[in-house]
């Protein structure tokens, strides 16, 4: 770790925490109605949009319609994003006439960025084309964050309110949200990409000639196109010599501006933010960490504004701060570290830090760093490779999603997934004072604890439930792998936990452009959403219904220090102690092993 590298976080970190106000202003009035600078231009399209959808923006919802009409809008969604990609060949803008993906890998794709996931069991530049992209990729990246958020102000809402059931109009909140929050953010993003060295356009993918030719070992195949293998079953291998490169082209910053913002982590390239098109300068780089970070910050403001509490809101921002630092530290102190089997050097000389998998361009810190933003935040983009990583580097963007998405976490489903921490936290504060359980002057009853709880067991179900299934199937579970042991699982628990949390990164180890991996994963999206989404909706429902009740001297206050510790300390119990038996066989036991001198 250096002095340098140490100011870099510290710098991000006061940014974050400058524009967290001014953005939780700004969220207040978009989804209050309220006027705001943008009026002048998107009233007058917001008005127009309401007529032509025929959409009443003024009457509001109780929780079963909110939820029934965001389940339709996603259901559509996703039969539409399907189709984009299964008619793909015959679609406009595809210049290199990429034929469509398959009926499994354009199930997963379609779920994947409905879900704000965006999981990616293929390769952008050489699967989608420019049509794909922007109508069906770039679309969904708007309006799944903007799903996301309506659930976020829809739970706050629901603590704000008392004794009513409505609890706004969820195609309104779409709206205003992607109007006013989503599309003018994304594109000055745009802009400033492009300055930077970002591309943006409709050219073909180019072809150069290398200065050097070199040789590569690659799986022989016959005249149908079936790898030839030998009498021991092993794959036959021949030469083939390298001498082109061939160079991807697109419109890749008005992606990536809402892939960032809208922490939805879909790469235009297969590389994701390393590819030099997609994140071309360390300032980029910098300004694409905050766009991850500065709406699920600014929420953290907008729920202390709305609730009246100020100070709670800030309390629940310090306790993610706390969360993000002390993983930020963790995985830059063992990259920093490095592998002790494979020291790095310069001129002979030991200069320490894994380097493996990292962009010279961002180096340790900036690798680290955005490793812990990105799955603190339910963003799937990486800058580096999570699976060259060292075993505890690798732990900490895992047991960051584990923690079900509630350090800033995405647009949206980091504020609802910290309401349900805090609701078990103001639970298990009553039951310390012997007193029933209030948070904000209502009282948290059975219904809400249980509707937390059921929240909080659906995502180890299903993370640990499939990642057993895969470990216990050479025939489909393993043979994707490419590292066995302790890494292996590594590589299969990752990514049951992106899917479940809605993350969207891999470890980049595994293959899961495979019928189980694209149809398991696909529908542990779909639960890690929408099953998740019910008890959410319900507690925002039942908590409007509620009367207020004044403080009194068994009132856990929630503005306090003492509050900030507490729920952190709840987060960790149900989050890292549930999947420590599933962490101690992976991450933890690789640890000891490479220091031990075994690798994988």
């Amino acid at each position: 770790m250096t002095f340098n590298g140490i100011l870099q976080i510290l710098l991000f970190l006061a940014v974050v925490t400058l524009l967290a106000k001014p953005m939780g202003v700004y969220l207040t009035k978009v989804y209050g109605g309220e006027k705001t600078f943008l009026d002048f231009i998107l009233k007058p399209l917001e008005r127009f949009i309401y007529a032509l959808c025929r959409v009443d923006a003024a009457a509001e919802m109780n929780w079963k319609q909110y939820g029934v009409a965001m389940l339709i809008f996603s259901l559509m969604s996703s039969l539409a994003l399907y189709a984009i990609q299964r008619l793909q060949f015959y679609l406009p803008l595809n210049p290199q006439s990429f034929a469509a993906p398959s009926e499994h890998s354009a199930f997963n794709t379609a779920v994947s960025f409905v879900t704000n996931t965006n999981w990616q069991g293929y390769g952008g530049e050489t699967t989608m084309s420019y049509f794909s992209q922007m109508a069906g990729l770039t679309i969904q990246n708007f309006v799944s964050a903007a799903v996301g958020m309506a659930l976020a102000i829809v739970f706050i809402r629901g603590i704000a309110r008392f004794e009513t059931e409505k609890l706004g109009n969820f195609w309104a909140d779409l709206v205003r949200g992607t109007l006013y929050v989503l599309l003018p953010f994304s594109f000055l993003a745009a802009i400033f990409f492009v300055s930077q060295g970002m591309i943006q356009n409709f050219k073909p993918s180019e072809t150069a000639k290398l200065t050097e030719s070199f040789v590569v070992q690659v799986d022989k195949k016959d005249a149908d196109g079936n790898v030839i293998k030998d009498a021991s079953g092993e794959n036959v291998k021949e030469d083939q010599t390298i001498e082109t490169q061939t160079i991807a082209q697109g419109p890749a910053a008005s992606q990536i501006a809402i892939k960032m913002l809208g922490t939805n982590g879909g790469g235009f390239f297969n590389a994701n933010a390393a590819h030099p098109f997609e994140n071309p300068t360390p300032f980029s780089n910098f300004v694409q960490m905050l766009l991850i970070f500065v709406i699920p910050a600014g929420f953290t403001y907008t729920l202390g504004r709305m609730t009246k509490s100020p100070g709670h809101g800030w309390a629940v921002f310090a306790a993610m701060t706390l969360l993000f630092l002390a993983g930020t530290f963790t995985a830059y102190w063992a990259e920093s570290a490095g592998n002790p089997l494979y020291p790095a050097t310069v001129n002979q000389q030991v200069v320490g830090g894994n380097f493996e998998g990292k962009e010279v361009r961002f180096g340790v810190a900036n690798s680290a760093l955005f490793a812990t933003v990105t799955t603190d935040a339910s963003c799937g983009a990486v800058n580096s490779m999570h699976d060259s990583f060292t075993p505890l580097g690798g732990l900490v963007p895992m047991v960051n999603i584990m923690l079900g998405e509630v350090i800033f976490g995405g647009v949206g489903a980091g504020m609802y997934g910290i309401l349900i921490m805090i609701i078990l936290t103001v639970f298990i504060a009553g039951l310390m004072v012997g007193r029933t359980p209030e948070y904000l002057g209502k009282k948290i009853e059975a219904y809400d604890v249980q509707m937390a709880m059921l929240y909080a067991l659906i995502f180890p179900l299903i993370i640990l439930g499939l990642t057993a299934i895969s470990a216990l199937a050479p025939d489909f579970g393993l043979t994707s792998l490419n590292n066995q042991g302790a890494h292996g699982l590594s590589e299969i628990i990752y990514a049951f936990t992106s899917g479940t949390g809605n993350n969207g990164s891999a470890f980049a180890g595994l293959n899961a452009n495979t019928l189980w991996y694209n149809t398991a994963i696909g529908m542990a999206m779909l639960v890690g959403r929408f099953l998740m989404i019910v008890p959410v909706l319900a507690i925002a429902g039942n908590l409007a219904r509620k009367k207020q009740i004044p403080p009194s001297l068994g009132t856990f206050p929630v503005n306090t220090p003492l509050f900030t510790v507490l729920l952190i300390s709840i987060v960790l119990i149900v989050g890292a102690l549930t999947f420590f038996p599933a962490l101690s066989l992976s991450p933890i036991l690789e640890h000891f092993q490479m220091i031990n001198g075994q690798s994988f």
